[in-house]
């Protein structure tokens, strides 16, 4: 039953060291997302690029902004270049075009979807109506409004199964310990017959549980440390900026007095809990 206890707490505390990772790569995912949300406002040919930087200072200015980028024209042209190099029909496409057919511009990122409508009507300004070609907000406004509703999505999901996998750990680890103490119920009942204190009788089970949930700390962290080291490089395949073992030996201090933390509470509750009914009088 030791045995088995401890294995329900070695699953537990990678559960909750699980739950600690994946909260992170959900923030980072939840952010790669958002920044694929923006809007461009594109700027006649003729606009000097001080009347450009001047709305860009006034822009920053808006609360709703939360980052601002100038893209000139030369530099909307290489990217292009850059991205469809392989594409020998656009390429061809844009040799018969001649010159830098792009316009300077700038990409404006807000916190929330709702916000960018702020944006477009200071931008509507009359004062602007000969420095601005066009804003392409309402041709994006879907999209936008689409990505906004994945991430909350994804934090109340990940928020939801959060706690009800927490739950079942606990529930779980709870009942493997009341378990354990049941095969000693008779010996429990012997000490309370020839006058045992409740403290002489708990403090058995609480050693037990705090050294349960030590070695079990130990085996958490041995294979946790192994689940990070493999999966890193094939999660770097699909996200390039998300390193979990970077991640891992950052927050190391913090995970390992995370685990000790559920290990040994968990241990020493559970064990409090169990062991309370054979202590009633």
């Amino acid at each position: 039953m030791s045995v088995a206890t401890c294995f329900i707490m070695v699953i537990t505390i990678l559960l909750g060291s699980s739950l600690f990772l994946l909260k992170d790569i959900n923030q980072f995912l939840t952010s790669s997302i958002q920044e694929k949300a923006d809007i461009s406002v594109y700027f006649k040919e003729d606009a000097a690029e001080e009347e450009i930087f001047n709305l860009e200072e006034e822009l920053s200015k808006i609360p709703e902004v939360k980052d601002i980028k100038y893209i000139s024209k030369e530099k909307a042209l290489e990217e292009f270049t850059k991205k469809h190099k392989d594409e020998s029909s656009l390429m061809e496409s844009l040799a018969e075009v001649g010159g830098n057919p792009f316009l300077a511009a700038l990409n404006i990122k807000a916190f929330e979807a709702s916000q960018y409508q702020a944006v477009v009507n200071f931008l509507e300004n009359p004062d602007f109506e000969n420095l601005i070609e066009k804003v392409d907000y309402y041709q994006r406004k879907p999209i936008i409004e689409k990505i906004f509703a994945l991430t909350v999505g994804m934090k109340n999901t990940g928020l939801v199964i959060s706690i009800i996998l927490a739950i079942v750990a606990v529930l779980v680890t709870f009942n493997t310990i009341r378990l354990a103490i049941l095969n000693q119920g008779e010996e429990i009942r012997i000490q309370r017959l020839v006058g045992a204190s409740n403290w002489f009788i708990r403090a058995p089970f609480l050693v037990q549980g705090a050294i349960a949930g030590f070695f079990a700390t130990l085996i958490s962290l041995l294979i946790f440390s192994l689940i990070c080291l493999f999966l890193s490089p094939k999660i770097e395949i699909l996200f390039s900026d998300l390193n979990i073992w970077n991640f891992f030996t950052k927050n190391f201090s913090t995970i390992i007095l995370l685990q000790l933390a559920t290990g040994i509470l968990l241990g020493m509750i559970s064990s409090t809990i169990a062991i309370r009914k054979y202590l009633k009088v």
